[in-house]
């Protein structure tokens, strides 16, 4: 399948849209992607606060906001996703008012918004499972009672062999792999570096949200080991989270030199940072199914310091992007920082060849092979039969005042 003009493909995120993540990223990228090949994209996520400027701005795709999020502790990280009481009857009203040719969901079965617009779907149905854990207690008490949901997907997706791995473990089925992609342009040598930050010193990228499991806690005391026999040497973070706080006020109390806290960054200052780093650190202890920053590092030129853990095992061949190192170590992760450190010759051999995987990764290549997913779930997709609301000859919208004191933003064109 590859003229994609006049189809209308749903997306669906079960993730607060006004809050940066690579689930978000992911499908920001794949719809704008779409959309040039003809698609028409509309994203269905929930947002508790304002867009981020370039969607509102640029008009990259429509978008439903769909309730507010609510912060829920899962695998090791917070995610953002929503509870509402009215999201069944505003689904079923979007659903019935778009009649999409194709919904994809990303993580299908997870609640409450993916798994409620599967239900109510009567269109070709495709599934991404972005997640990687050992196990999960939730897929294994539910797995019977949604299992009927995951026989409705008519194709099966997950962003890395980990990722398969983990969801095949619970509900079986035929997945293609096909990995995030990274925007090479956004990261390519015309990215200008920050002044301030070029003075000299060799930079050490940290981008990732300030929790546990991202690692800044194992990089701070590696950083701490190596500062005093590397004077030149300066940790750079990017990004914000709950621990913040925490990690500043560890670095307060040891007196760490040269660490600067960015917080969060615009999406056009990110490629700076990194154009203005000599080593990009990746410390995450685990759970992570694939390494969308390790992407970004390699395409914008630079040696990886990974972690060994089955998500960055996929992007990292240890002595040729970068180097893997054991987790929760900082001795190890210390060790091979100094050894980039040390050698700008063996910096700029790993970062040439990073920037030539990474064109593997383009989102030219990877929308090719979702597009070759879209195909073959079509061809196995069986015509809907009319739509409720068309059956009882009613209107797919409710009226403004049963719509106004709702949490989600009206449909465009109510009223």
């Amino acid at each position: 399948m590859t003229d994609l003009e006049g189809l209308k493909v749903g997306m669906v995120s079960p993730y607060d849209f006004s809050h940066p993540g690579g689930v978000t990223e992911h499908i920001r990228h794949l719809s704008t992607e779409l959309r040039e090949r003809g698609a028409s994209v509309k994203v269905i996520a929930p947002a508790s606060g304002e867009l981020p400027p370039e969607l509102e701005e640029n008009g990259e795709f429509d978008f439903y906001r769909v309730g507010r999020a609510l912060p829920i502790p899962a695998n090791g990280s917070i995610a953002r996703i929503t509870l509402s009481f009215h999201l069944a009857r505003y689904i079923n009203r979007i659903l019935e008012h778009e009649r999409f040719d194709l919904i994809h969901l990303h993580e299908p079965l997870m609640p409450a918004l993916p798994i409620t617009a599967l239900r109510a779907s009567k269109t070709c149905n495709v599934g991404t499972f972005h997640a990687y854990a050992k196990s999960s207690t939730a897929y294994y008490y539910s797995q019977r009672l949604v299992r009927r949901y995951f026989r409705k997907l008519h194709g099966l997706v997950a962003v890395s062999e980990p990722a398969r791995i983990f969801a095949s473990r619970y509900f079986e089925g035929s997945y293609r792999v096909v990995p995030n992609g990274v925007d090479l342009a956004r990261f390519g040598d015309a990215v200008l570096p920050l002044p301030e930050l070029r003075d000299g010193k060799v930079n050490l990228l940290f981008v990732g949200r300030l929790e546990k499991r991202k690692g800044l806690g194992v990089l701070l005391r590696a950083y701490m080991q190596l500062k005093t026999r590397m004077p030149e040497l300066r940790l750079v973070v990017v990004g914000d989270g709950r621990m913040r706080r925490r990690y500043e006020s560890f670095i307060e109390e040891h007196e760490i030199p040269d660490v600067t806290m960015a917080g969060h960054v615009s999406a056009d200052d990110l490629p700076r940072y990194y154009a203005s780093a000599d080593i990009f650190c990746a410390p995450n202890t685990g759970k992570e199914s694939f390494g969308i920053v390790l992407l970004e590092g390699m395409a914008a030129g630079l040696p990886v310091v990974a972690t060994d853990i089955d998500g960055f095992a996929e992007v990292i061949t240890p002595g040729r992007q970068g180097i893997l190192v054991r987790r929760d170590d900082p001795v190890s992760l210390a060790s091979a920082i100094h050894l980039l450190a040390a050698d700008p010759l063996l910096r700029t051999q790993l970062g040439a060849e990073g920037r030539r995987c990474a064109a593997e990764y383009s989102w030219a290549r990877v929308v090719d092979q979702v597009i070759s997913v879209y195909g073959d779930a079509l061809s196995r997709f069986k015509p809907r039969q009319p739509g409720f609301f068309e059956s009882l000859g009613q209107p797919p919208f409710p009226s403004w005042k049963e719509e106004r004191e709702s949490v989600h933003e009206p449909i465009p064109g109510l009223g």
